[in-house]
């Protein structure tokens, strides 16, 4: 009878089931754009835009402020720089970049004599548009 014996089991070499914890949903990291909120909510997603270029060799070029925001997810046609070279071909000072947003303005200014980029909201000019002066056609 000695084969008939039940076997004792072995709590350490018997498998256990195994199951995979849930994997997480990554979640953006730094601001996003708030298509359904206000200027000023999008300010931060402007400003870490405006300070990504700042900090590269395209520092004073208008276009690449321009074509950095548009990747971001703001409206290109919504958007007005200022010139970064002068009349005699010199190197702006500073420029200036616009975003339009529901009657105001995302405005940041960076170059040479600006002592460190600036983004700000502000109310949309009386006769539309967010920056005073001659701006660059934005056709590309």
């Amino acid at each position: 009878m000695a084969g008939c014996a039940p076997t004792a089991v072995d709590p350490v070499s018997t498998p256990s089931p195994t199951w995979a914890a849930p994997t997480p949903t990554p979640t953006p990291a730094g601001p996003t754009l708030v298509v359904d909120g206000s200027a000023e909510d999008n300010l931060p997603l402007f400003t870490e835009v405006m300070q990504t270029v700042a900090a590269t060799a395209q520092s004073v070029e208008g276009r690449a402020y321009i074509d950095a925001l548009a990747g971001a997810g703001f409206d290109k046609s919504a958007m007005e720089v200022t010139y970064d070279r002068t009349t005699v071909d010199n190197a702006a000072d500073s420029i200036q970049f616009s975003v339009a947003w529901e009657g105001e303005c995302l405005i940041g200014q960076v170059g040479p004599s600006t002592p460190a980029p600036t983004a700000v909201v502000l109310p949309a000019l009386p006769a539309g548009g967010c920056l005073i002066g001659e701006t660059r056609p934005i056709d590309w």
